[in-house]
């Protein structure tokens, strides 16, 4: 249904799965709407690969102090498998069902509004969490590059927080503009690293973390058979967040064919980024000096020219992270808020069409976080939110495959749901994984994810919007079963 066909005034109720719905006006959704056709494939593309591309530059190698090389490198894998199988799963979901709400329009097409809000929650959790992990990042840069004098962290991640609100108030074509030649400059960072690690890559150096005596302990596995699981949840790094592509479904052109181009696409390159750290970085510095590193691919290559750019470039990937991510959770917060779920003032766009609140209530929160300065904990956090939510998504896809067999999908997923299967059995695997390193993380994120089922539960269930965009799609599913 267009804006034109809403009536002025709407006030049909109804009651169905466990909530209570009814229609609002269309000066309702004429507030909450977002500009259509701001990107096509390339800048959706560009968006992917900046979701995750801080995590090369940092984070990742804390898994060796896990696994060693031999666990990460395993773990690595088959968590690459998971996400290259969840990315052609998400593309095929994001032809069928393009709105703002991305993970969550697929849930709650498929499990109702209890999945559809749980899945939109995990995924919040991990984008409001994500950016003040790397704000943290980018203070320590900051004070390591000496520039501007700072010394205090703090200031850093309020500056950031300000600047890049400021800029995506500005409107999505501009935000995804800007944040595309910063992720273009982070992806010449790598390749930089790259051609200068060469020249010091020693194979020797990837098993020098002596063998414990854990079960399975080897040069290869030195923290035994176990290292592989626990290594897991920091190889989730080298692709956390790439997930958010469809996010951006109302703001693409033709977002049936441009957003699964953009995701499968940007999943291939970060294939070849995240290998190439990896096997780079580790090959240069060795496994043991790496593990405890707060900055790899710079202390992988020496005190050299190269390092010095390296270094610098490197705050152009947690900026571009940081900056995309923002785009992120303020559209899964826009997308729950304009359906009833979270606070409807959460999405009331500007004049240029972008969610104001929505931009700056959850960017306020990650600020308050960024203080602690714990953003090792902070991305266990994200973590934990994100293979919670790939559970979800993947479950959806299984569902909607066998229930909704005929579905329109302009894009399907390669293997069906055995593929997508394969995502769900490794993303439940990596939500254990996440208390095996971070309990602590594991247990407030689980925490604050009940919260809002709670909020769920006892108010909102009660004041959903039957005719936003994403609840139109579940209304349409169920007018298809009637009719069958």
């Amino acid at each position: 249904m267009s804006l034109k066909e809403i009536p002025q005034n709407s006030d049909t109720a109804a009651h169905h799965d466990g909530a209570d719905f009814h229609d609002e006006d269309r000066a309702y959704l004429e507030k909450r709407t977002l500009r259509k056709g701001s990107a096509g494939w390339l800048l959706l593309a560009g968006l992917g690969i900046s979701y995750v591309i801080s995590g090369d530059y940092a984070g990742w190698n804390n898994g060796l102090a896990e696994g060693g090389f031999g666990g990460l490198l395993i773990a690595a894998v088959v968590i690459a498998g998971m996400y290259l199988a969840m990315v052609l799963g998400m593309a095929e979901l994001s032809s069928a069902l393009p709105a703002a709400g991305g993970g969550y329009t697929f849930a709650r097409r498929a499990l109702g509004p209890w999945g559809g809000f749980a899945t939109g929650t995990a995924i919040l959790i991990e984008y409001s969490i994500a950016p003040a992990a790397i704000a943290t990042f980018i203070g320590g840069y900051v004070e390591s590059l000496n520039l501007f004098g700072i010394t205090d962290g703090w200031w850093v991640y309020l500056a950031v927080y300000a600047l890049f609100i400021g800029i995506h108030l500005t409107g999505a074509g501009e935000a995804l503009k800007a944040m595309f030649v910063i992720t273009a400059i982070a992806l010449v960072g790598l390749v930089v690293f790259a051609i200068s690690a060469i020249g010091l890559f020693d194979s020797g150096n990837l098993t020098d973390i002596a063998p414990t005596d854990a079960v399975g302990a080897s040069e290869f596995l030195p923290f035994g058979l176990f290292g592989i699981w626990a290594a897991v949840p920091f190889a989730i790094w080298f692709f956390l967040a790439v997930e958010g592509v469809p996010l951006a479904a109302e703001e693409a052109r033709e977002p049936e064919k441009n957003v699964p181009r953009g995701i499968i696409i940007s999943m291939l390159v970060l294939l070849v980024t995240g290998a190439t750290v990896l096997f780079l970085a580790t090959g240069a510095l060795g496994a043991e000096a790496l593990s405890t590193s707060g900055n790899p691919l710079v202390e992988a290559l020496g005190d050299g020219t190269a390092a010095k750019v390296v270094n610098y470039i490197g705050l152009a990937g947690l900026v571009a992270s940081f900056f995309s991510i923002m785009y992120a959770y303020s559209r899964q917060t826009f997308a729950l808020s304009r359906a009833g779920y979270l606070p409807k003032n959460l999405s009331i766009t500007n004049s240029r069409k972008a969610p104001t609140l929505a931009l700056i209530v959850p960017g306020a929160i990650g600020f308050v976080l960024s203080l602690t300065g714990e953003g090792a904990m902070l991305l266990n956090m994200a973590v934990f939110g994100a293979a919670v939510s790939y559970v979800l998504m993947m479950v959806s896809h299984i569902v909607l495959r066998r229930r909704e067999p005929g579905m329109h999908r302009p894009y399907r997923t390669p293997g069906g749901i055995v593929t997508t299967s394969f995502a769900l059995v490794v993303a439940a695997v990596a939500v254990v994984a996440t208390f095996l390193v971070d309990p602590v993380a594991a247990l407030w994120t689980l925490g604050a994810f009940a919260a809002f089922m709670a909020y769920f539960g006892l108010y909102s269930r009660h004041h959903l919007v039957a005719n936003s965009p994403d609840e139109e799609f579940a209304a349409l599913a169920a007018a298809e079963d009637e009719l069958e």
